[in-house]
C-alpha cells in the first residue's frame, strides 16, 4: 500500500490489517545489499550513494551491509571492493568471470539472482541507471519480488519492512510502497538523489567469492566492440557545482539564450523543465526532473519554473535553490531558499551583466566553493 505524502513513512491502518505471516522461506533472509555498478572499470557515482543510503537502513535493521561485486578477473574489479569497503560495506559478494567483462543481461542476471538464492539478502538495492535499470527488473522476475523503481526516499518501517518512496501519477504524488511477502525487497535509487557518503581509507574486510555457472556459448547476446555515446559528455547536469535552468515562464524557445547567457557567465551547466523538453525546445539530456536528471549543485538557479512535484524531487538536494517567477503562489516557493518574484525576462540580463562586471574569468570556478 502506499502514502501519498513526504513524511517518515508508517504504517498505514489499512496495511496492518492485509499484511500476511512472512512465509517461512523468507525469514532467514538478513542484510542489506547494494550493487557496485562497473562503468568502463570504474565504480558509479551512484553506488557509492547507495552504500550511504543503504549504511542507514542496516544501522536501523541491526545487520550488516554488504556491496555486490560483478566484474572479469582484473585490477578493476578488485578496486571496486576496496572502494565498497572505504564507503561502509561489512562485507562484499564478488562474482568475477571474463563473461561479465562487459555488460549483458544473461551473465548478470544469473550471478545475482545465484547469490540471492545463496546468501538471501533482506533488501537488494541498485541505481536506476540503464545498467542498473535491466538488471532490477530481470531479478526481480526471476526471484518473483517486488521492485519500486525510481526511488526518491528509503527508509525502514516500524515493522522492519523496506519503505521506499517515489512519484506516481505523473509526478503530482509521492506513495512510499512496500514489499510486504516477498525477498528480497528491491529498489532501484537514481544518481545524485541520495548524499554522497565520507569515504575512510579502510583495509579490505571479508569478501565472499561466488563462481558463476555459465558458459559463454549459453549466452546469446555477443558484445562486437564498444563505441562510446557521442553525446554523453555534452551535458553533465547531475555533478554541476552551478545548474541554471528555465521553464515556461521564459514564454518561448528563444529567451532560453538568457538562460544559457546567465550560465556562461558563471561557469554553471543550463538546464530546463520537463514541459520545454515536450515542446521541442531544449534536449532531452538538459531536463532536470524525475524524468529528466537529478541534481545536487551547490547553486541551482531557476528562472520561469512552477516547481510541480515532478521537478521538486530532482532539485531538493541542491544546497542554495533561487526561484524566479512572476507568479508569488507557485510551488516552487515553498521549496526554495529564496524566492524573487520578477519577470524572468527582463531580471536575467541583469543578473548576467551584474555578475559578468564582478567575476573575472578565474573566479568564476570559486562561485560554487
Amino acid at each position: 500500500m502506499s502514502t501519498p505524502n513526504r513524511e517518515t513513512p508508517r504504517p498505514a491502518a489499512g496495511r496492518a490489517g492485509i499484511k500476511k505471516e512472512l512465509p517461512d522461506r523468507f525469514k532467514d533472509h538478513r542484510h542489506v545489499w547494494v550493487f557496485i555498478e562497473l562503468e568502463r572499470g570504474q565504480v558509479h557515482p551512484v553506488s557509492v550513494e547507495l552504500l550511504g543510503e543503504g549504511r542507514k537502513l542496516a544501522d536501523k535493521l541491526g545487520v550488516q551491509l554488504a556491496g555486490v561485486v560483478l566484474g572479469p578477473p582484473e585490477e578493476a574489479t578488485r578496486n571496486a571492493v576496496a572502494e565498497a569497503f572505504a564507503y561502509g560495506a561489512d562485507m562484499v559478494y564478488l562474482v568475477e568471470a571474463p563473461l561479465l567483462a562487459d555488460y549483458r543481461n544473461e551473465p548478470f542476471a544469473k550471478a545475482m539472482t545465484d547469490l540471492v538464492d545463496t546468501h538471501k539478502p533482506e533488501i537488494l538495492l541498485l541505481g536506476a541507471t540503464t545498467l542498473g535499470r535491466d538488471l532490477a527488473g530481470s531479478v526481480a522476475t526471476t526471484l518473483h519480488t517486488g521492485l519500486t523503481a525510481d526511488c526518491t526516499e528509503l527508509d525502514v518501517d516500524t515493522d522492519g519492512s523496506l519503505a521506499a518512496t517515489r512519484p506516481t501519477f505523473g509526478g503530482s504524488l509521492l506513495c512510499t510502497i512496500y514489499t510486504l511477502n516477498c525477498r528480497p525487497q528491491m529498489a532501484t535509487v537514481r544518481p545524485r538523489v541520495m548524499p554522497m557518503p565520507q569515504r575512510a581509507e579502510r583495509p579490505v574486510g571479508r569478501v565472499i567469492e561466488h563462481k558463476l555457472w555459465l558458459a559463454e556459448d549459453e549466452i546469446v547476446t555477443k558484445v562486437l566492440g564498444f563505441l562510446p555515446d557521442s553525446q554523453s559528455a555534452k551535458a553533465n547536469l547531475a555533478y554541476a557545482d552551478v545548474v541554471v535552468a528555465g521553464g515556461l515562464g521564459l514564454g518561448g524557445a528563444e529567451n532560453l539564450q538568457l538562460v544559457k547567457n546567465l550560465a556562461r557567465a558563471i561557469g554553471a551547466e543550463h538546464g530546463c523543465s520537463r514541459p520545454l523538453v515536450q515542446k521541442g525546445w531544449m534536449p532531452a539530456d538538459r531536463q532536470i526532473g524525475q524524468t529528466g536528471k537529478t541534481i545536487r549543485p551547490k547553486l541551482y538557479i531557476a528562472a520561469g519554473i512552477s516547481g510541480a512535484i515532478q521537478h521538486r524531487v530532482g532539485v531538493e538536494g541542491a544546497d542554495l535553490i533561487v526561484a524566479i517567477n512572476t507568479d508569488p503562489n507557485a510551488p516552487i516557493f515553498d521549496f526554495a531558499h529564496l524566492g524573487i518574484v520578477t519577470d524572468a525576462i527582463r531580471f536575467l540580463p541583469a543578473l548576467t551583466e551584474a555578475f559578468t562586471r564582478r567575476l573575472s574569468p578565474h573566479s568564476r570556478d570559486k562561485l560554487a566553493s
